[in-house]
């Protein structure tokens, strides 16, 4: 069902803050095709996590592609403080905004556009907008905090993702986030899912490389 090259994106809230530049590089080194950086606003998510400046600083050390998820009430008015620092920027689809303006906004701003869904949420919400997004995010915890159990049956959503888009001729990447290890992983990629977010099982892990591999392989 997967016809997209695999693409591990570790979360860099995972990773030790007191050397964010150094692991940012050790985790590049390890294999990592993206970086994953999960904003948090303590409003539409119960938790707060970093915000414009600390992207800045790990977009002046990156050589891999940035991938932004915005975990937050107002993404309409904050992606413009992000999008000079990233490649990607996901937006979700839940909170009460103008959706469609705010993903050509964030094109026109020269990244591409992401939607992610939550795991209460009916996959109907995102269908409008599968033909305007380079990426679609299945949420497989809720949003908000590492260490969740992966939720098997957001598989579904997945399936459908995959199942929409070669009916339609589109060419989103599929993206999963939450409990991601080597046997969700294959779970995730069996159903159509290419990239996989992981972050404590990465970062914390013995051998970054090994553990990099393991989700791709």
């Amino acid at each position: 069902m997967n016809s997209k090259p695999i693409i591990v994106a570790p979360s860099v809230l995972a990773c030790d803050f007191n050397h964010l530049g150094a692991e940012c590089e050790r985790i590049e080194k390890a294999g990592a095709n993206w970086l994953h950086l999960d904003v948090m606003d303590g409003h539409f998510v119960d938790n707060i996590s970093f915000g414009p400046p600390v992207v800045e600083s790990i977009a002046k050390i990156a050589t891999v592609p940035l991938d932004t998820h915005l975990m937050i009430k107002r993404p309409d008015h904050f992606f413009p403080r992000f999008i000079r620092y990233v490649h990607n920027i996901t937006i979700h689809v839940e909170p009460d905004y103008d959706i469609g303006s705010t993903l050509r906004g964030i094109r026109a701003g020269g990244a591409t556009c992401g939607l992610a869904i939550s795991p209460p949420t009916p996959f109907e919400k995102v269908e409008p907008y599968l033909n305007q997004i380079d990426l679609l995010l299945v949420m497989t915890v809720n949003p908000g905090f590492g260490g969740q159990t992966f939720m098997e049956p957001m598989m579904a959503k997945v399936k459908r993702a995959a199942q929409l888009r070669a009916e339609r001729g589109l060419d989103f990447h599929i993206e999963v986030d939450g409990g991601i290890n080597p046997n969700t992983a294959a779970v995730a990629r069996e159903c159509g899912a290419n990239v996989l977010v992981a972050g404590t099982d990465i970062f914390k892990a013995h051998d970054a490389a090994l553990a990099i591999k393991e989700l791709r392989d």
